[in-house]
């Protein structure tokens, strides 16, 4: 008998070796059985040979129907080609020396065939397949009807490894595998209806229907969203035990002051977010809150508000953003609403004033000095920072509030290195303008009280979102005479590049190389490229400037301020200005290559136009057919500007690893069955299950299968992440 962390070595023998060496990286019997199929054939169904794809190791079903033997040249050995089909395509199977196959795979025979798809002289093949017939009388089926009528599980396979020799080590695993301690409570079980663990193994590998695949499946995904949610459960609790300052706001303070000042009135979704926030700030215990809203929605003006509650309770507010460009947005947004109240120490500031001070990689010695020192003894009330503020020289006199601008864009070590600068533990705030599906949310964050803005502040007119096929000269003309008109107006325009151009590896795509739909990709504009030619072209007489990354930083504040200032018409920039930016005269966007850019990054962009009264357009040019999938891609951007039904539809179109990212793992293990979009039921009672089962057993004592399942999955670099988040 064996149970799940029994070497391969000690079930199967020296055929262990293959299936760790091959890349498959099977080590032990609980690794042979998490490694599931990844789709059933019913015996007489057989493959679509049109998604077979060249250089993949694929296992096929499909009929034998004709056979021939030719003699090899210069040789007196001979092959045998093999045509089979799958009704509809056919596909050639060459066999070198193997002339005895003929014997078995006779026309009319159907049998799996596993190997590398190659091509020959412009058509498919496999050569020297591994067979395995599919016929009663060969494998002594004595059944018929049951052979004809079972599933045969297709497992993820490698050169040496074909499908049914997987299949074959599972039987055999399975055949020896005594009862497994199960993680999940049978309680729990017996409410949702799962099979214990050891018969959901039988149900994947062994079934007898589509309805056992479905429970067996069913209940391997409960045990990814359990052990997920316990994980982020217990940090919770662990961030509840901790102790740290209240933040409260003096009714005649900084906050107040601020708030009598504004000159518009706030939405009903900020009032009610930022109570959320004053609730927390005041509580003994550090807050945890994810603060996503709609692209202008506000988010800046509400985390201000909690940076000045915090101000006015003696402590010191941080907001750190990934880029630059984006900290010296955000320091100069500060500044401009808090007008005189962020001139402390200066002629002409208020009395309750503080400082708004900015730290990034490209200050001065002697800037920086001065900076430094404003934070360490605390006249610096109010920090905007990039990853410059974790240098070990920046030293708070009391921080109380750690703000993070698009998290997924800092490393956990980053994260917690300006968190461990406190006293106490700092209240965090995580904010994002990338619009999160509520699976997603909770998955990813579940750690966080989630908070959301939906409501675009009054006066706004909105955006209109157009593709531009660049192959219509007529459409792409419109676009720039739409720029040229709104500048005519006094507004002001973006032109999006997805690259720099110029010197750089990151910038020149490989012509030839394949797209999403198989079609060539051509090279992407750029900055460098399209500067001069819209100078002296589409756009000449107009004052236009680029923006990127590898101007220097001085540069790059220029330019902004300038833009900022009505003083530059088009920028041709890259991605800089995604986020942040916030320049209420720019009223058009013209994408190019918009093919390149996500749905959710795209929506990002568009909301750098609209900002103000006067209405903004969208135009998305790309070069893409009609058919391309990434043409359905940017029509679905363009129809709508709900950034919940946008994030839904970019989940839908990415794998759930890329968006779970260092959330998920940090470690070896990654979703192979949860997917969000189809699992937020499940999803959503595995965190209610999670959160009564650490409520009633924080240490899981009372569990420990399930205790040791969180430990084989959260292994130390992703234990780590869940504790530093």
């Amino acid at each position: 008998m064996v149970d799940l962390d029994t070497p391969l070595k000690t079930l199967l023998g020296a055929r262990a070796a293959t299936l760790l060496a091959d890349g498959l990286e099977l080590s032990a019997v609980g690794d042979l059985l998490n490694h599931l199929p990844r789709r059933y054939h019913e015996r007489g169904e057989l493959t679509d040979l049109a998604d077979l794809t060249m250089g993949e190791t694929v296992t096929v079903q499909a009929r034998v129907e004709k056979v021939e033997r030719r003699p090899m040249r210069g040789s007196r050995r001979s092959m045998l080609l093999v045509t089979v089909t799958d009704g509809r395509l056919s596909l050639v199977l060459t066999f070198f020396n193997q002339t005895w196959r003929e014997r078995d795979l006779r026309p009319g025979t159907t049998a799996l065939f596993a190997g590398k798809v190659d091509e020959y002289r412009g058509r498919r093949q496999l050569v020297n397949p591994e067979v395995q017939l599919l016929d009663p009388e060969v494998d002594g089926d004595t059944d018929g009807e049951a052979f004809a009528n079972a599933l045969v599980p297709i497992y993820p396979a490698a050169a040496k490894v074909p499908s049914w020799t997987l299949a074959r080590c599972v039987r055999l695993a399975l055949d020896s595998l005594e009862p497994v301690p199960d993680p999940l409570p049978e309680e729990l079980r017996r409410r949702h209806r799962l099979p214990a663990l050891t018969e959901a193994y039988r149900l994947v590998h062994q079934p007898d229907s589509r309805a056992d695949v479905a429970s067996g499946r069913k209940r391997l995904s409960w045990d990814e969203a359990l052990v997920l949610q316990v994980a982020l459960a217990q940090r919770r609790r662990q961030t509840e035990s901790l102790a740290t300052t209240p933040r409260v706001a003096r009714p005649d303070g900084l906050l107040a002051a601020f708030d009598a000042g504004l000159p518009f009135p706030l939405t009903k979704g900020q009032r009610e977010v930022g109570a959320a926030i004053a609730a927390d700030l005041a509580r003994p215990v550090p807050m945890h809150r994810l603060l996503q809203g709609e692209v202008g929605s506000g988010k800046t003006v509400v985390a201000l508000r909690a940076m000045l509650a915090v101000v006015d309770s003696g402590g010191q507010a941080v907001l750190l953003a990934p880029t630059e460009t984006l900290a010296s947005q955000h320091s100069r947004s500060l500044r401009d609403m808090l007008g005189n109240l962020a001139r402390a120490g200066e002629l002409g500031g208020d009395d309750q004033a503080t400082r708004v001070t900015l730290v990034t990689g490209s200050l001065g010695a002697r800037a920086r000095r001065e900076t430094l020192a404003a934070i360490a003894d605390g006249s610096a009330g109010l920090v905007v920072g990039t990853h410059a503020l974790l240098h070990e020289d920046v030293v708070f006199a009391d921080l109380g509030l750690i703000i993070v601008d698009e998290q997924h864009r800092f490393g956990v070590e980053q994260r917690d290195a300006l968190r461990a600068r406190g006293r106490r533990p700092p209240h965090l705030l995580v904010m994002t303008a990338t619009p999160i599906p509520r699976t997603v949310a909770m998955t990813v964050f579940g750690d966080l009280e989630i908070s959301e803005l939906t409501e675009l502040p009054g006066g706004r007119a909105g955006v209109s979102t157009y593709v531009v096929p660049a192959a219509v000269r007529s459409w792409t003309d419109r676009m720039w005479g739409r720029i040229r008109d709104e500048v005519a107006t006094g507004r002001q325009a973006y032109v999006v590049c997805p690259r720099i151009g110029g010197a750089g590896a990151d910038d020149d795509q490989v012509v030839g190389q394949d797209g999403e739909d198989g079609r060539p990709v051509r090279p992407a504009a750029t900055v460098t490229e399209m500067l001069p030619q819209l100078v002296d072209g589409e756009l000449a007489g107009l004052r236009v400037e680029p923006l990127h990354g590898r101007l220097a930083p001085a540069q790059r504040e220029a330019v902004m301020t300038s833009f900022a200032d009505g003083e530059i018409d088009v920028l041709i920039a890259t991605t800089v200005i995604e986020v942040g930016v916030n320049v209420p005269n720019a009223t058009v966007m013209a994408v190019l290559d918009a093919d390149r850019f996500g749905v959710s990054q795209l929506h990002q962009l568009r909301g750098r136009v609209g900002r103000g009264s006067a209405p903004g357009w969208c135009l998305l040019q790309t070069a893409v057919e009609q058919d391309a999938p990434a043409w359905q891609r940017l029509t679905a951007v363009a129809a709508t500007s709900d950034g919940a039904e946008l994030a839904r539809l970019d989940l839908a179109q990415r794998r759930e690893g890329d968006v779970l990212g260092a959330a998920q793992s940090g470690g070896r293990r990654s979703l192979k069955l949860l997917a969000l979009l189809r699992d937020e039921e499940l999803i959503r009672e595995a965190r209610v299950e999670a959160v009564r089962l650490v409520g009633d057993d924080p240490e899981l004592a009372g569990h420990p299968a399930l205790r040791r399942l969180l430990t084989a999955v959260l292994d130390d670099e992703s234990a780590a992440f869940l504790e530093k988040g």
